[in-house]
């Protein structure tokens, strides 16, 4: 039995169609909240099993976990411990958790949470006892469809600013990843137990890019005639803080600000040479991404 979180979010229903293209055969049991649309599970032909529950009822987990030999946990990295600790307790094989390579930032705000909660997995997993697996998916920033929370938002203020001010020139490198990508490698991943298990990987886009390449990609794909504006970081800092007394602390960007400056690209060659990891070029991504708020918007 494999149990999945999130199937029916952004990544888990690429998951969900890697599935259903590769006609697996196993039984998959899905814990879904009462709104989530299950059309396409309903129509997969697969194997599948619905609990409907919050993940933040521990009761909801103990149970789902019963008769579980694999787990893919991709909805919130922030359910992980609770996750790994009922799979322990019920004798399960093997947990997939779906983490983030924000895990690496050089900023407390970004990765500090994100390193508690790896740390508090890989001490449950150390324990003599536990016979569990873990393997860690590490994505770097999403995007794929307008449903994303990265790309879809610079698509939409490319379209609408003439003028697009930026921070120190956009010079900071990206590597974005599709999420068709990443439903692929939660297959490959599941179906390669003996190469993949107690391994972490970063799940990186093709190459990085240059921020103000990203954005005249994007610009480009829009047929619009873009100017980029170059704000110092440091005049960028000043305004945050600003923001921030001027609201007595109830919007803190400066962080969000100061990581703007951040490089975010990380190597996949661990995955590709473990489960052949090939992700899409970001030039085709986008591509799709950009036709489909243009269709949209045509269609309003």
């Amino acid at each position: 039995m494999l149990l999945v979180t999130g199937i029916t979010g952004h990544t888990g229903r690429y998951f969900l169609e890697e599935l259903i293209r590769h006609e697996y055969q196993g039984s998959i049991r899905c814990i879904l909240r009462k709104t989530s649309n299950t059309e396409m599970l309903d129509e997969s032909n697969l194997k599948i099993e619905k609990i409907i529950g919050d993940l933040n009822d521990e009761r909801v987990i103990e149970e789902s976990m019963k008769g579980v030999e694999t787990v893919l946990h991709i909805y919130n990295i922030h359910h992980s411990p609770i996750i790994v600790k009922n799979a322990i307790e019920n004798n399960v094989k093997r947990v997939i958790l779906v983490h983030t390579t924000g895990i690496y930032s050089k900023f407390k705000e970004a990765s500090e949470g994100y390193r508690r909660i790896e740390e508090s997995v890989f001490e449950l997993a150390n324990n003599k006892d536990c016979l569990t697996e873990i393997t860690i998916l590490r994505p770097t920033m999403i995007y794929g469809d307008m449903c994303d929370s990265n790309m879809s938002k610079f698509i939409k203020m490319v379209n609408k600013f003439r003028i697009f001010p930026i921070l120190n020139g956009g010079k900071s490198l990206l590597q974005p990843v599709n999420a068709r990508d990443l439903g692929k490698a939660f297959f490959q991943v599941l179906m390669s137990p003996s190469k993949t298990s107690g391994k972490c990987y970063d799940l990186s886009g093709e190459k990085p890019i240059k921020l103000i390449d990203v954005l005249t990609i994007i610009s480009g794909k829009l047929g619009r005639k873009t100017m980029f504006i170059s704000i110092p970081m440091s005049v960028g800092i000043l305004i945050a803080k600003l923001f921030k007394v001027i609201t007595l602390n109830r919007f803190d960007y400066v962080e969000k600000v100061q990581r703007m400056s951040e490089d975010r690209s990380y190597s996949h060659l661990e995955a590709k040479q473990d489960f052949g990891y090939t992700p899409m070029p970001f030039v085709q991504g986008i591509e799709n991404e950009v036709g489909e708020y243009l269709k949209n918007k045509e269609s309003i």
